[in-house]
């Protein structure tokens, strides 16, 4: 499904509603009078390949979930009020385009690559809500391996010390991978650095 509602002196801020049409290819909203952000959720349009909001009035930030259209291969945003950093990663960095800074051009208030306006201060992630798509952060992630390694190495050793038939299954296979191990790097030994005949 496309939607082209270019040229049609077009008011007012572009309706979140747009962000529920999963099956939209190409939106072009171009020369218009649209006004207020792009919305935030524009990333649930996974569809998406083409998107046209240039030659308007829109300001704010350039939201991250643009980065997550996986499809996205046409961009324009240039002649609005938008500021801040331009997003970066996935999808918006490999782009096809002979001009990157064309998608941004007349834009005055962003900064960092493509244009030539470095950000100050270190790079951000846009919306400071957004979660991860699987919805945990590094921290948990690392958190839950530490604390599930934890607790299996615990049960282990739990049932080595208490069970009697694990100990002597667990050291009956420790004692027959060291003696296979000790075998084969004997005849490997030999083999290489062993007498010449």
């Amino acid at each position: 499904m496309s939607i082209d509602l270019s040229c049609n002196s077009l008011t007012g801020e572009i309706p979140d509603e747009l962000s529920s049409l999963g099956g939209l290819i190409s939106l072009n909203l171009s020369s218009n009078l649209l006004s207020g952000n792009i919305p935030y959720k524009i990333g649930n349009l996974r569809s998406l390949e083409s998107l046209d909001l240039s030659k308007n009035k829109l300001g704010g930030e350039i939201p991250q979930g643009l980065s997550d259209l996986t499809y996205l291969s046409y961009l324009n945003l240039s002649y609005n009020n938008l500021s801040g950093r331009i997003p970066t990663g996935h999808q918006l960095d490999i782009l096809k385009t002979d001009d990157p800074v064309s998608m941004y051009i007349s834009n005055p208030g962003l900064c960092g690559h493509p244009v030539p306006m470095q950000c100050p201060g270190p790079p951000t992630n846009g919306d400071p809500t957004r979660l991860p798509e699987d919805g945990l952060s590094q921290m948990d992630f690392l958190l839950g391996s530490i604390i599930g390694f934890v607790a299996v190495s615990w049960m282990v050793f739990c049932g080595l010390l208490f069970m009697k038939r694990w100990r002597y299954a667990y050291f009956g296979l420790l004692d027959k991978l060291y003696d296979r191990l000790y075998a084969i790097s004997v005849v490997t030994w030999q083999k290489w650095f062993g007498p010449r005949v």
